[in-house]
């Protein structure tokens, strides 16, 4: 069986922040066109409180946005919101999502994707 062949010719930008980004976030999104070519990722660190970003994002911006379920292919022009209590990942081009791996402390959900999206990704 062949490989399913995944285009990773567009750049992924993350936004990271916590409780107090989702202020900003929206409006940044509404200054950003929606053609930019890029996948935008929000990763905050909320680890007791799930987001309602993906419900209140789309008033202001034209993208599509998604909150990131295991194996969602990553696409150009869309926004994608990590799920609270989960460290996120990319592998073939899809988000992979595991149990938060820092337990106490301040959470390091944007180093665990950032890692992650150096690791394996490569927009050419």
């Amino acid at each position: 069986m062949k490989a399913k062949s995944v285009a990773k010719d567009f750049p992924v930008v993350c936004v990271g922040g916590s409780a107090g980004a989702s202020m900003p976030i929206p409006a940044l999104l509404q200054h950003l066109p929606s053609d930019m070519g890029v996948a935008i990722v929000i990763v905050n660190h909320l680890r007791t409180v799930a987001t309602r970003l993906h419900e209140i994002l789309p008033r202001y911006t034209e993208m599509p946005v998604e909150l990131i379920t295991e194996r969602l292919l990553i696409e150009p022009n869309r926004v994608f919101i990590i799920p609270a209590q989960r460290d996120l990942h990319v592998l073939d081009g899809e988000f992979r999502l595991k149990p938060i791996s820092k337990l106490r402390g301040w959470p390091d959900v944007i180093t665990v994707f950032l890692r992650s999206l150096t690791e394996h990704w490569s927009a050419s």
